[in-house]
């Protein structure tokens, strides 16, 4: 299945609480333009999600979509709550291993949990922090507290774009090492100990499938979901530049990919599609980090949606 285009939305959502603003035939030219600048609607707000748990979103590897926004996942988080979710964006250490960044995600689901008195939580995770979701589940007994997980562009397989960096040098590693743990410091203040090299190993394919893998079963009482992103060669779908050096290694080592994690790396439980989205746009990043992507709060306030829909069949 592939999601055209990237996260659009339900158009049997779309919401228009007050059709009479729009411009009728034979109006003069002063009623359009009071109607197009000052017309109120009888209920603006847009309609409330309401989910019976709280939603969290788990950011992935890395630090590009933390500046100047709070956080990885903060802007998606903070435009659910505007539609009325519960909806947080922890950060955690963004240059450590999955086990590492998996206790810190259980310290924030903890506070989480006794700030809303709630007894599960939905769990939403990009990237690596799908690794971590998992892990969390699987081997720190969350079994119980969490709901669902979806995973959006996780590298369940790996990536053999971990498998490019530890190809390189050991020097230019050490310095990838240094600089990234440098800057996860300044970010995260209180993160003292980042673990590059070791993370980026534990992203390799044969170790996600050789090691992980068999030691993290899924939970039955979670629901697993995911989807995939796609991007650059063998598709249509333009890629940030930021991205095209790994996305042609990706793409000859394992195929389609969104400049990060192989399409097919990605599939895990109840696949939902594909994202027309390289890596950074599924997190609402276009250009470098210097322009938004809103198709990306579509896209998770779908996943609300869904979520909620989901609980009401079950009641």
């Amino acid at each position: 299945m592939r999601i055209t285009p990237f996260a659009t939305g339900n158009p049997k959502r779309t919401f228009n609480p007050n059709p009479s603003t729009r411009a009728r035939p034979n109006m003069t030219l002063a009623e359009r333009a009071v109607r197009s600048l000052a017309a109120m609607k009888p209920n603006p707000q847009p309609p409330l999600l309401r989910l019976r748990h709280p939603l969290v979103l788990m950011h992935g590897f890395g630090v590009l979509a933390a500046f100047g926004r709070g956080g990885m996942l903060h802007e998606q988080a903070m435009h659910l709550r505007k539609r009325g979710v519960w909806a947080f964006a922890p950060n955690v250490s963004p240059y450590h291993t999955v086990s590492a960044r998996a206790d810190q995600w259980g310290a924030r689901l903890t506070h989480i949990l006794r700030e809303t008195d709630a007894d599960q939580v939905h769990l939403v995770a990009h990237s690596m922090g799908g690794l971590d979701a998992r892990f969390l589940v699987s081997r720190r007994g969350w079994a119980e507290r969490v709901a669902t997980l979806t995973t959006v562009s996780t590298p369940h397989r790996g990536t053999s774009a971990a498998d490019f960096v530890m190809e390189q040098p050991d020097r230019l590693i050490a310095l990838l090492a240094a600089a990234a743990e440098w800057l996860g410091r300044q970010i995260l203040p209180d993160d003292d100990a980042s673990d590059f090299t070791r993370a980026v190993r534990e992203l390799r394919p044969a170790h996600v499938q050789g090691t992980f893998n068999p030691a993290t079963p899924d939970a039955p009482s979670v629901d697993y979901r995911s989807y995939a992103g796609r991007a650059g060669r063998g598709t249509d779908v333009p890629i940030n530049p930021f991205f095209r050096l790994l996305n042609h290694v990706i793409y000859e080592r394992e195929g389609v990919n969104d400049g990060y994690v192989a399409t097919e790396s990605a599939r895990w439980g109840d696949f939902r599609g594909a994202l027309d989205a390289d890596h950074a746009r599924q997190v609402g990043l276009a250009a470098g980090g210097l322009r938004r992507v809103p198709a990306a709060d579509a896209f998770y306030r779908t996943l609300a949606q869904d979520l909620a829909d989901e609980e009401d069949d079950r009641r």
